[in-house]
């Protein structure tokens, strides 16, 4: 199960739910360590909105919504978490992607402008997820807003042709003791089945004889990012 989280109300967002806690130790909590700028000592939402800032030269001050997995158990691992922020209107104006990569536990964003309700981008890959996947690739993404579905459409393509294809859709819940209760009954190891699924997928490309792709460590080149 996916969380959309108001950044504004996290620290009293689990209120009176036994199970469920932020910046402690619970069956499922939040940890501020676990996403964008964990080291600047600011809180997550002006992490986001400096994030923006940099990147687009704009600093919308509406609601920032975090789409992401908690923890659950200790563990958590996000391939990717989605920030959803508004402008003064309430309209959606900026999405920022936060991927993580395994086993290198590095974390990247890009930040995608998304006014008019979504986003629609293409852009050069700048960071190494998986060793199956070259690095000349380039990300054409969209997104739409935040609404009863949720959807975001991800294609890989090399020189031109699609290598790669995701699709993530989502039903939007409330966000009340039932559904929390409920996502901890199916979705116990969610984060653990995301894992255990991306390694089981790598072992049967390495058994097929699949080119691999070593870490570019040493390479920073600067995604230049074309919106709509």
């Amino acid at each position: 199960a996916l969380l959309a989280l108001d950044l504004a109300e996290l620290e009293h967002v689990f209120d009176g739910r036994w199970f469920w806690s932020v910046e402690r130790t619970n069956l499922a909590s939040f940890r501020r360590a676990d996403y964008l700028g964990a080291d600047s000592g600011k809180t997550l939402e002006n992490a986001v909105r400096e994030r923006v800032r940099a990147e687009l030269g704009r600093e919308p001050r509406g609601r920032v919504v975090l789409l992401t997995q908690p923890r659950l158990f200790g563990f958590v691992f996000n391939p990717v978490s989605f920030y959803y922020v508004h402008d003064e209107r309430g309209e959606l104006d900026t999405i920022v992607a936060e991927i993580t990569n395994t086993p290198w536990n590095e974390r990247h964003s890009y930040v995608l402008d998304a006014r008019g309700g979504g986003a629609s981008a293409s852009f050069a890959k700048a960071f190494h997820v998986s060793p199956f996947q070259p690095f000349e690739q380039r990300y054409h993404w969209k997104f739409g807003g935040l609404g009863d579905e949720l959807r975001v459409q991800m294609t890989n393509s090399e020189a031109g042709r699609a290598v790669f294809q995701a699709e993530l859709t989502l039903q939007r819940h409330a966000l009340d003791g039932a559904s929390l209760a409920k996502a901890l009954v199916l979705c116990p190891g969610f984060s653990l089945r995301s894992v255990a699924a991306i390694y089981w997928q790598a072992l049967r490309l390495k058994l097929k004889g699949a080119p691999f792709f070593e870490h570019p460590r040493h390479r920073t080149p600067t995604p230049k990012v074309s919106t709509r």
